[in-house]
């Protein structure tokens, strides 16, 4: 899961990495790895700044003034494919043709054979393991194919078009095209979100893509839209072309945008996520009724902060039963969600949280939290109520339980580590040390969701039920990014941050 951003200016002189820096920050919950930005500057020449680390950490004043240029891309990394190292980190940049700007959302499934074909047939030198990168030559190498000394729009939609029939699984893009303009386009099945919003200024509208309209409105960019599964959107100054490449596939957005990764206040696909998230809170006050039914025995309903508060707020109010905060949250420790590593994730739980006894001393207690994914955090969580006084923990789940890997660019991708596979509610309990485990049930999850744009007729649920959208995943795929992508085998390189020109030379 990764945030992207890019940005055009209407007025040629201007800075366009003021906005993509702030951008960036505004995203920094869907990626806190890597961060970088690259600019095009005066007669199409590139400056970079990317490196391992949150926003503010790989950016600083003097960098940013080196970022010349009205347009740009940037992007904030949270790795599922490839590593962490910083040579990862993204935006990634071809020289030829017409030097191309890249970032990415999302995890492509048929990355194998799509390293095949660039090495043997195209001949493109990759020097990454992300598919990000893979992405960007495959592009790279579809409008080579036309041979001209200058692209038009009609041969990135061309580009493009033959793009969605070579790659599949999910992807959110954002490029840039040295000295033409930016482009944003989406995988046929929107399964990653992707914005479009506009700003006027007295030398016309500035446009820029996000990963959230969130960011987008905060930055002052208004008229926000969904760009549309299969479609790809073209601005050059002052011209937006847009055109529907791939249709006919089913629209299937990530439901765990809507559970997790999405800030509150960004709408996503026409729905809010702030009333989806309420509407999660009263089914699943519904399915804890269900549960204890005439034996409901909780005192409180706290919720494991931050994410969660609003469906435990809204649980809290259906079910009758007082609400309070429990916990206390360092805000300056990062998701542990997206933290590599069973052992980092267990460590920063402790630094994040911390109990307040008051709320749970001789209490029954009904913690509500997004999801339980490995089970590590939860557990941890469980353990620090009791500790606190608790009588009773019991554990509320948003979301259905997690039994599957996810394919699509979020990090679920080993069956071993997933605490629900193979588990009923009851073992799924014992296991983190719950008195019972409440799970939202997936039709409550859905219309939850889908309530706000009827529309959507179904949504990628793959983790919940092994029901993969794009339909080239098996066993033989599952054991492959079950060995690549495990908490074993991630890595974490620590290299120095990278701010350079481009035109000049790639590394310090």
């Amino acid at each position: 899961m990764c945030g992207i951003a890019a940005v055009i200016l209407a007025d040629p002189r201007g800075m366009a990495c003021p906005d993509l820096f702030e951008g960036l920050g505004l995203l920094q919950h869907r990626g806190q790895d890597a961060a970088g930005i690259v600019t095009c500057g005066p007669k199409g020449r590139l400056f970079q700044c990317k490196g391992n680390g949150m926003v503010r950490d790989v950016f600083d004043d003097k960098q940013l003034l080196r970022l010349y240029g009205s347009l740009g891309v940037g992007h904030v990394r949270y790795p599922t494919a490839g590593s962490s190292s910083m040579s990862e980190a993204q935006p990634f940049y071809v020289n030829a043709p017409y030097g191309i700007t890249f970032a990415h959302n999302g995890n492509l499934t048929n990355a194998r054979e799509l390293r095949v074909f660039l090495d043997k047939i195209a001949h493109r030198h990759i020097n990454t393991d992300s598919d990000s990168e893979l992405l960007l030559n495959i592009l790279a190498n579809n409008l080579q194919k036309t041979g001209k000394f200058r692209v038009n729009e009609e041969d990135i939609f061309t580009a493009i078009k033959d793009l969605y029939e070579q790659c599949r699984g999910a992807y959110a893009c954002v490029a840039m095209v040295a000295g033409f303009g930016i482009i944003g386009f989406r995988d046929p099945h929107g399964i990653r979100p992707l914005a479009l919003g506009r700003r006027s200024t007295p030398e016309g509208y500035d446009y820029m893509f996000a990963s959230e309209s969130a960011a987008l409105e905060a930055l002052g960019f208004t008229d926000c839209e969904d760009v549309k599964p299969g479609e790809a959107i073209i601005i050059t100054r002052g011209q937006v072309s847009r055109r529907q490449l791939v249709s006919g596939k089913a629209m299937a957005p990530c439901i765990f945008e809507f559970v997790y990764f999405a800030r509150q206040d960004s709408i996503i696909d026409g729905i809010s996520v702030y009333k989806a998230r309420l509407a999660m809170g009263e089914a699943l006050a519904r399915q804890v009724v269900e549960t204890f039914g005439d034996k409901m025995d909780i005192d409180v309903v706290i919720p494991v902060p931050d994410t969660s508060r609003v469906a435990a707020l809204q649980c809290s109010h259906t079910l009758n039963i007082l609400y309070r905060e429990g916990f206390n949250r360092n805000r300056y420790v990062g998701r542990t969600f997206i933290m590599p590593g069973q052992q980092t994730r267990r460590k920063n739980v402790r630094r994040k949280l911390n109990a307040m006894a008051l709320e749970f001393h001789g209490k029954n207690v009904l913690l509500v939290d997004d999801s339980i994914v490995r089970g590590t955090t939860s557990k941890e969580i469980i353990q620090m109520a009791r500790d606190a006084g608790a009588k009773k923990v019991y554990f509320a789940s948003c979301s259905p339980a997690i039994r599957y890997p996810n394919v699509y660019g979020i990090d679920m991708p080993s069956r071993k580590e997933l605490v629900a596979h193979g588990r009923n509610d009851d073992e799924v309990a014992r296991e983190i040390g719950a008195d019972k485990v409440i799970y939202q049930k997936q039709d409550d999850l859905v219309e939850s969701v889908r309530h706000y744009n009827p529309l959507i007729e179904k949504f990628d649920t793959a983790v919940f039920d092994s029901c993969y959208i794009t339909g080239d995943v098996d066993d033989a795929y599952m054991d492959y990014i079950e060995g690549e992508r495990n908490d074993e085998n991630m890595t974490s390189l620590a290299d120095d941050n990278d701010c350079v020109g481009l035109h000049n030379n790639f590394m310090k």
